[in-house]
């Protein structure tokens, strides 16, 4: 049940119930996940800590410049953090980490800068030429946020700038699916 962004907890000492302050754990777990993704060369691109089914999950999504995100990776971190998370989080949860999938949905901003040079499949309200298209496949350029996202078209071969108002929803492509 969500009340000023607290969450009812089980306490697992004599059954009361207590407030967790989601906002306040995600401010303290941040910045050491932040450091020790850094320090294996990985990027957070999500961190969420959510309640599914009566139970807490921490889901870390990570990415890699350099290289694919594999298993090994997503092991390393999940031993790396478990012990600075149990002292920063009071109650029981489980940790998944994950990289963000071939077909993620681009979620923030952020994500436009990180997956800079990614091909994607773009969706919008309005189409930005006279062919009427509103859902193409197309490579991330750059990112501002005054100025929206610029693509490079394929069909066109040439740089589009869309406002993000115009952006119904972006995802990773992937042509090997």
């Amino acid at each position: 049940m969500v009340r000023d962004k607290n969450f009812k907890s089980q306490s697992n000492n004599n059954n009361q119930i207590e407030y967790v302050n989601k906002h306040e754990i995600l401010e303290k777990i941040i910045p050491v996940i932040e450091n020790t993704l850094m320090r294996f060369n990985l990027i957070p691109v999500e961190i969420e800590l959510v309640k599914e089914n009566h139970r807490w999950f921490v889901r870390i999504f990570i990415y890699s410049m350099e290289k694919d995100v594999g298993i090994d990776d997503c092991e390393k971190v999940s031993r790396s953090l478990n012990d600075f998370l149990d002292e920063l989080i009071p109650f029981k949860y489980y940790l998944e980490v994950s990289s963000p999938g071939m077909e993620r949905k681009l979620k923030s901003d952020k994500e436009y800068l990180i997956f800079k040079g990614k091909d994607i499949n773009i969706k919008l309200k309005i189409p930005v030429d006279e062919s009427g298209e509103k859902q193409f496949v197309a490579k991330i350029v750059d990112f501002d946020d005054n100025e929206g996202l610029t693509i490079y078209s394929y069909k066109d071969k040439k740089d589009i700038l869309i406002k993000k108002e115009n952006i119904i929803s972006v995802k990773l492509y992937s042509s090997e699916i």
